[in-house]
């Protein structure tokens, strides 16, 4: 019997068919109109135009909510929810495209890749992300990772000549492919237990069982890894610092920041949608969660300290927030859900602004990665240093900066559910980032130039540092109307 669909069932999912079709006529115009490398910059217009129907159709999808009385929309019979929280995180994903193809032109033009499947690829990740930021059924969710991840993988080695890019875009597909066998096998238990693909389904089979049941244990144990290896938590963090350090360094950025929203969009939809009320499917991944907690925040700060490629070092620091959103998920409290939302805004803008100070060092002949290349910033480029500065104290957590929001909602649901001893973790390790942060801004204000060649810089560079600069600095002073962006439930 063929499904009927209706008109609602095409309301839930027309940003991420916006996504896809602008991402086909992508791939068509820059092979038939655009063909010269000097034209490759039409392309940003379709890119453009793909995220402002996304956004107006994620701002029809709000309005619908709100007329509904905050009712989530559902469509193909419950395996598609547009939810307030859903459509929060796509807000993500279409401010952090938008920002990485308006910096992306310059830098494959200095990396002689210019090409328009760049940013064909670009918008299908973000189409998987919209399907595990909504999706609650099994098969819709391994659909959008999988659509998402497939994207990264060739986005990873984009730079065909960088040996480096080549190596790791391997190692993520070797270890990708890994860890989405156990997340198959995760999902064949799932549907085992339930004989349902549905998470509500699940839910209700799994509340059914006893705490620890083995056969939920080994569900939720598989599952777990690999939704973990997509935030890179500790153990499953080992492609992170060769894939960060390869990929070309906006596709880093997109990677440290829009693929870790959607895979904790996905572990919120796991973890905290249909299976929240059940204490023994919590009994089951609680503890598993908290070791995997401490072992991130243990290895991703501490693995940083002796890094001296940049990338290598914001990668271990990606490793370390992973951690603090892990946090999050373990408190379980509104705040905690809370809190992850608010770290997640705030990681995107000051993790893309602190990964395009390094695209400007990206210039002819000068890869711009180690921490000599940032040497003596100050004097070269003052604003690019003070921008830099901002993002680091940021990620560190310090006032009155975005990142000390973030850290402290974080902090506030583990004293609220009493997990003194994960909060006292997780503080002690602000002070280990503080120091390897401050390595960058040692080098940045102290250290001498050894490069006179002034930085790449164009003006989507310049426009994306100022919006990633200001608002890193506006969530922090002024939090509030972003809070209300963040939780809906908010009184204004």
């Amino acid at each position: 019997m063929i499904p009927s669909y209706t008109s609602t069932d095409h309301f839930a999912i027309i940003p991420a068919i916006m996504l896809a079709l602008f991402g086909c006529a992508i791939l068509l115009f820059d092979f038939w109109i655009f063909p010269d490398p000097r034209q490759k910059k039409w392309t940003l217009i379709f890119v453009a135009f793909a995220e402002g129907f996304t956004g107006f159709g994620l701002y029809q999808q709000s309005a619908w909510l709100a007329a509904g009385a905050n009712t989530d929309l559902t469509a193909f019979s419950g395996s598609v929810t547009v939810d307030a929280t859903a459509i929060f995180f796509n807000w993500i994903f279409v401010i952090a495209a938008l920002i990485v193809c308006l910096v992306s032109y310059k830098y494959l033009e200095i990396s002689g890749e210019h090409h328009g499947e760049f940013y064909s690829l670009i918008l299908f990740a973000q189409c998987g992300m919209y399907f595990l930021a909504t999706g609650t059924d099994l098969i819709t969710l391994f659909i959008g990772l999988e659509l998402m991840a497939l994207s990264f993988y060739v986005l990873v080695g984009f730079l065909r000549s960088d040996k480096r890019s080549n190596e790791a875009a391997m190692k993520y597909l070797l270890l990708g492919a890994f860890s989405t066998g156990f997340l198959v096998y995760g999902f064949s238990i799932l549907y085992g237990i339930a004989d349902s693909t549905k998470l509500s389904d699940i839910a209700a089979r799994i509340a059914e069982r006893p705490a620890w049941d083995p056969v939920v244990f080994l569900a939720l144990a598989t599952t777990s890894v690999g939704l973990l290896f997509k935030i890179s938590a500790v153990p499953f963090h080992m492609w992170a610092p060769d894939a960060y350090e390869g990929a070309p360094t906006t596709v880093t950025a997109y990677l440290s920041v829009a693929s870790k929203a959607a895979s904790i969009a996905f572990l919120l939809r796991i973890f905290y949608g249909p299976l929240a009320p059940f204490a023994s499917a919590r009994a089951v991944w609680e503890p598993l969660l908290s070791v995997v907690a401490v072992a991130t925040l243990t290895i991703g700060n501490l693995a940083a300290i002796n890094q001296t490629n940049i990338k290598r070092l914001l990668a271990y620091s990606s490793i370390s927030h992973a951690g603090y959103m892990l946090l999050g998920l373990i408190a379980g409290n509104d705040t905690g859900i809370d809190g992850i939302k608010i770290y997640v805004m705030v990681y995107t803008f000051m993790n893309l602004g602190a990964f395009l100070v390094i695209v400007a060092l990206r210039r002819q002949g000068i890869i711009g990665e180690d921490l000599e290349d940032i040497s003596g910033l100050m004097k070269k480029s003052p604003g690019y240093a003070i921008l830099m500065l901002i993002f680091l104290l940021s990620l560190a957590g310090i006032p009155p900066t975005a990142g000390f929001l973030g850290k402290y909602y974080i902090f506030l649901s583990l004293i609220q559910t009493r997990h003194f001893t994960l909060a006292v973790i997780a503080t002690l390790y602000v002070a280990v980032a503080i120091y390897y942060y401050f390595k960058i801004v040692r080098a940045m204000f102290i250290g001498e130039s050894t490069e006179k060649a002034p930085l790449a810089t164009s003006f989507g560079l310049r426009v994306a540092l100022a919006v990633t600069g200001f608002l890193t600095l506006a969530i922090g002073i002024y939090p509030q109307p972003f809070l209300w962006l963040a939780l809906p439930t908010l009184t204004h």
